[in-house]
């Protein structure tokens, strides 16, 4: 549904997207994850067509940026991270008004609005004003809008920016419905933890260059490395490492802020001896569990280096 190919956007000497390559199948849900200027915003602008890039190629839904775009307009939504409203109109209103511009026509309009807006649980709010919602409250509502002329492909770019954090569940029990209605979704985030729970893939970008990209569990086996067991014992914590670094299941052993860490050799599955040897030394075992690697450690590994590759001067954002 979407594909890039060597996709890059230069100004002047500044690459703010450097030979990305990138594909999505239908019904993905692809968290896009980087810190602001990473080239995110970049991306998304040249895949919705507003934005030429300076070379490559990208396809969505099999059509080319550079032949169809009016195509590739009418299959997508686009959900930029700052969008206007009409304060002005009632929210129903809002939605007819952007229904009549993608020529939906007559009784299908009412009947696509009332639909959008029961899609993103904001029926309720149909008749309110658009001034009168609270953040969270307008982000569901642009979403309603980019879903009027049910698009095969939605591009959102950071959907849960400013959202208090009930606004931001209830943003991600709407994109894990969408996705459930077949829908491809790419939505951009710097918050690393959000998109975990609801993404099936991952792509983590800085400085312009896609890092890696793929199932969330895999990128996470990928930076795990060696399993790291964390203990804690009542008393002093010095005896209990000495016994922890003559038992063969360790490969190295430290201490970190009051917890024993102990990175597991390689080709060990059964760590439970650390624990017996600990008791038949006589300490008492207070604690003992897997080291969790979650998507935020995830991309602090990944992008380990990539501050060295930072160009001397940025002139663009994302």
């Amino acid at each position: 549904m979407i594909e890039t190919i060597e996709l890059t956007k230069k100004y002047g000497d500044f690459f703010a997207l450097e030979s990305l390559n990138l594909k999505l199948e239908k019904g993905d849900l692809l968290g896009f994850i980087g810190p602001n200027g990473a080239g995110k915003t970049t991306t998304i602008r040249i895949l919705s067509t507003l934005l030429a890039p300076t070379c490559g190629e990208a396809y969505v839904c099999g059509y080319s940026i550079y032949t169809h775009p009016r195509e590739i307009r009418r299959a997508i939504g686009y959900m930029p991270d700052i969008f206007g409203v009409y304060d002005d109109m009632r929210v129903i209103e809002y939605l007819e008004f952007f229904a009549a511009a993608y020529r939906i026509n007559g009784a299908q309009r009412k009947r696509v609005a009332e639909r959008s807006l029961e899609l993103v649980d904001l029926t309720v709010k149909r008749d309110e004003l658009v001034t009168s919602l609270s953040r969270g409250m307008t982000q569901r509502l642009g979403l309603a809008r980019v879903l009027l002329h049910d698009p095969q492909v939605l591009l959102l770019d950071e959907p849960a920016s400013g959202l208090d954090p009930r606004a931001r569940i209830e943003m991600r029990g709407l994109l894990r419905r969408l996705q459930g209605l077949g829908k491809t979704i790419l939505v951009s985030s710097h918050i690393l933890p959000e998109l975990a729970d609801i993404c099936n893939r991952v792509g983590i970008i800085e400085y312009g260059r896609l890092l890696a990209c793929g199932n969330v569990q895999d990128l996470l086996l990928q930076v795990r490395g060696r399993l790291v067991i964390r203990l804690r014992v009542a008393g002093p914590i010095e005896p209990a490492v000495g016994v922890l670094e003559k038992c063969p299941e360790a490969a190295a052993v430290t201490v970190r802020e009051g917890e024993i860490l102990v990175a597991i050799a390689d080709g060990v599955t059964d760590y439970s001896p650390l624990a017996g040897r600990l008791i038949a030394a006589g300490h008492h075992l207070l604690g003992m569990r897997e080291q969790e690697v979650n998507l935020e450690t995830a991309f602090l590994e990944l992008t380990k280096g990539s501050l060295a590759r930072q160009p001397a001067s940025i002139g663009q954002t994302e």
